[in-house]
Order: structure tokens, then C-alpha cells, then sequence
């Protein structure tokens, strides 16, 4: 049954006779690096999560040095947003060597908080570190307000909730304890519950639990089942092969209840994911929580906004549990679903408004002649059809075809640094 949407009178007020929201979530976005970082924040988040080198799960991320993160907090610090940095392993004796110095580090480089699951690290913290935040991992698989209830008389700042909870779960965590609540909103989902699995661990010798799933779920399997002690294929080479892969999250239409709710941080996964996956899909975020908090009462979904998710979506996406357990609908057994109908083309490095000469850097094929479109978070989204293209020393080009290659082209349209060339897929 849906979660019917109900007026939350702790978080709003009258303004000029018309319903408000003043109490606005955190909009938090994934950043496997240094370049995601500043594009999530430039694209709207509010504060923005990343892994270090060490003690964090995403092993096969471009993880952070210290360095990096102090540039990344200073960026982020111009814009108002925040840092927090994942220590989320479960750790082994053999992980223990260093973490009071990192988290020392941590804590020098400007970062505002750390996601933990570990009682070790988060023990260490307190002594070594206690000017960091500590908010419980997802990987606690937190989904009840007791437990909430524990976290917070431990000293947590925030929960992480498993991504298993549902909006009448959290309602109930809201209205028995006072503490911040992070939930998932858009990305990956995992067939086991709350990531705890150990078919990679099984089957390659990486811990799922210390950064190295191998995301075993999504592999295609031949299926059998043993007859008189001998094996027996349940399908033929005519079948789909057999996955047992959930659908992706995507939370985007119950933004509103997760408002109500009072939730505080609402959460993009996706560290692994490309720039124009994290622009693409905290801008939206960032349009939806922004237009139902100026006028919650005449709020609409607007196609638009699904329509430019689905640019950058590559699996089919489904609500999971929010409002009810997942069926055999939300899954994805036997398929892979679909790919992106777009790819990310190019970055606006600079566009010059008196010659109208864009110079960008290539991320994907294009030519003369292509149709692509242009989006960025101050501009509306436009199509345009490419003329001539030239190099950094103006000879023509046939075609961008070199990865981040600089090319220049004309264009009438401003535009700005850092908006983005995307081309739809034939």
C-alpha cells in the first residue's frame, strides 16, 4: 500500500499565505574523485561523500589521497557544501595499523564528518579525531528506531539507513527519535540485504565488506538441478541467462513523502559512476527538492525531469522499498535491462561570448553534422546540430574521435564552464 503524503507542520510555514518548506534535506552526492567532486557540487549538492585510500569500501574507486581532500573541502567550502568521507570497512586485526593517524588526517584536512560501520573506528574517532561527525554506515543495516534509538545514545550524529527501510519505517524513526536520518534515494541496489554478501568473497577472494565486490549478483549463471546424482540444464542456449540483480533505486517521485518525513539527507549512490552521471542526476534531485519546497501544495512530477534521468540510466530502475516489499517485478532475473540512451560527449571548458567560440574537451565520439544537446545547471537544456569542428591550433577536424581532446566549435547559445555535451545513442 502507498505511504499516503501527509503535511508535516515541524518543517514548514506561511509565507505570503502559501505553504512552505523551511526545513530543506541535504541533497548528498557520490565522488569517486576529485573531478566528480567539483561537478557534484556545481551541480547542486549539498554536501558530497568520497572514499580515502584507506579503511573504506569502493577499493577500485579513484580514492582520495589527504592532499586531495583538503583541495576538495576548499572547493566545497566556496559553495557552502560539505565533506564526508567513507571509513566503512569492517576491519580486520590486520586493518588497524595507522587508523588513528588517518583519521587525525581526516580531521586536518577541513572534512566534516565520516561514514563508519566499524565499532573500532568509530571508538577511534572520538579519542583521535572528535572534531569529526560520525554517521553509522549503511552497512550497520539500521532498520529500526530502536536501533536508531541506540546509535544516538551512542554519540552518532546521523544514521545511515539500510536501503531495505520503507517510508512507514522511517516515519516511525523520525517520530520516536531525534536524530539526523540519511537515506538512499537514486542508485544500486543489492541482492543480498544491505550489502551483506559473500559470493564475491566465494567466488574471486574479494571481500564485498572490505571494498572489493565484485558484484557476483549481476554475472550470468547456467542453471541445473541434479537428477538421479547427475546434473540436468533448466535451460537451453535459447533462454535468458539467469541474474539475480534488483533493480536500480530510483526515488524520485516520492521526494515529496521523503520531505514530509523530515528526513535529513537524502542520499545519491554511484562513487564509480561517470560525471555525467552525477551531474545529470543531482541536477534533477536538485530541481525536484527545490521546486516541492517553494510550493509544496501545487507540486507536479514533471516529465522532464524522468525523461533526464533516464539519459544517463543504464539498468531499469524501480522504487525497492519504499512502499512496499519488492515482487519478481523489481527484479531483474534473466535480463540485464536496457542501456543509456544518451553518452557523455564533452565538457565546456570556456565559451567566448564576442567570437562564440566554444572550446571543450572531448569525452566521447563526435562529428560535424551530429546532434547533441547541451545541459548545465544555468542553462535549460538545448539541441544543436554540430558544424565545423577545429583542434587547439584550428585545423579542421572530421571528427572528435581522440579521448579528451580539445576541440573548438561555434555556437550562438551561451555557455557556460563545466556544462555538458551529451549525443543520443543510435
Amino acid at each position: 500500500m502507498a505511504l499516503v503524503l501527509e503535511q508535516n507542520d515541524k518543517i514548514r510555514e506561511i509565507v505570503d499565505g502559501k505553504r512552505v518548506i523551511t526545513k530543506k534535506p541535504e541533497l548528498l552526492a557520490p565522488a569517486g574523485s576529485l573531478e566528480k567532486l567539483k561537478v557534484a557540487v556545481h551541480y547542486g549538492a549539498d554536501a558530497v561523500f568520497i572514499g580515502g585510500r584507506e579503511f573504506g569500501l569502493r577499493s577500485n574507486a579513484d580514492n582520495f589521497s589527504i592532499e586531495e581532500m583538503r583541495e576538495g573541502v576548499e572547493f566545497a567550502n566556496k559553495y557552502g557544501a560539505k565533506i564526508y568521507v567513507t571509513t566503512n570497512i569492517f576491519a580486520h586485526n590486520e586493518n588497524m595499523d595507522g587508523l588513528e593517524q588517518y583519521l587525525k588526517d581526516i580531521e586536518s584536512a577541513g572534512v566534516t564528518g565520516i561514514i563508519v560501520a566499524d565499532p573500532l573506528i568509530i571508538e577511534t574517532c572520538r579519542t583521535a579525531a572528535p572534531k569529526l561527525e560520525i554517521h553509522l554506515s549503511t552497512q550497520q543495516s539500521l532498520s529500526n528506531w530502536k536501533a536508531v534509538q541506540y546509535w544516538k545514545e551512542e554519540g552518532l550524529h546521523r544514521v545511515v539507513l539500510a536501503r531495505e527501510v520503507g517510508g512507514e519505517e522511517m516515519k516511525l524513526m523520525k517520530e520516536k527519535v531525534d536524530i539526523e536520518i540519511e537515506a538512499f534515494v537514486h542508485g544500486a541496489m543489492c541482492i543480498a540485504y544491505s550489502g551483506r554478501c559473500v559470493l564475491s568473497n566465494h567466488m574471486t577472494a574479494r571481500d564485498s565488506n572490505r571494498g572489493g565486490c565484485c558484484q557476483s549478483c549481476r554475472w550470468d549463471y547456467d542453471l541445473y538441478e541434479l537428477e538421479d546424482g547427475e546434473e540436468k540444464a533448466l535451460f537451453d542456449d535459447h533462454h535468458a541467462s539467469f541474474a539475480m540483480s534488483p533493480k536500480d533505486l530510483k526515488l524520485i517521485e516520492a521526494i515529496p513523502h521523503m520531505i514530509e518525513l523530515g528526513i535529513d539527507s537524502l542520499k545519491v549512490e554511484g562513487r564509480m559512476k561517470s560525471i555525467h552521471y552525477v551531474a545529470t542526476v543531482v541536477s534533477v534531485y536538485r530541481k525536484v527538492i527545490d521546486a516541492y519546497c517553494a510550493d509544496p501544495d501545487n507540486f507536479k512530477i514533471k516529465r522532464e525531469w524522468l525523461e533526464e534521468l533516464d539519459k544517463c540510466a543504464n539498468r531499469d530502475t524501480a522504487e525497492a522499498f519504499f512502499h512496499d516489499a519488492p515482487g519478481h517485478e523489481e527484479q531483474m532475473f534473466g535480463v540485464h535491462g536496457r542501456k543509456t540512451t544518451y553518452e557523455f560527449a564533452g565538457l565546456i571548458l570556456e565559451h567566448n561570448p564576442e567570437t562564440k567560440m566554444v572550446t571543450m574537451q572531448q569525452r566521447n565520439y563526435f562529428k560535424p553534422g551530429d546532434e547533441v544537446e547541451f545541459f548545465g545547471p544555468e542553462i535549460e537544456n538545448f539541441r544543436f546540430t554540430m558544424g565545423e569542428i577545429w583542434d587547439e591550433d584550428g585545423n579542421s577536424l572530421d571528427a572528435a574521435r581522440h579521448p579528451l581532446q580539445i576541440v573548438k566549435f561555434k555556437c550562438d547559445t551561451p555557455l557556460k564552464s563545466h556544462n555538458m555535451m551529451r549525443k543520443e545513442n543510435n
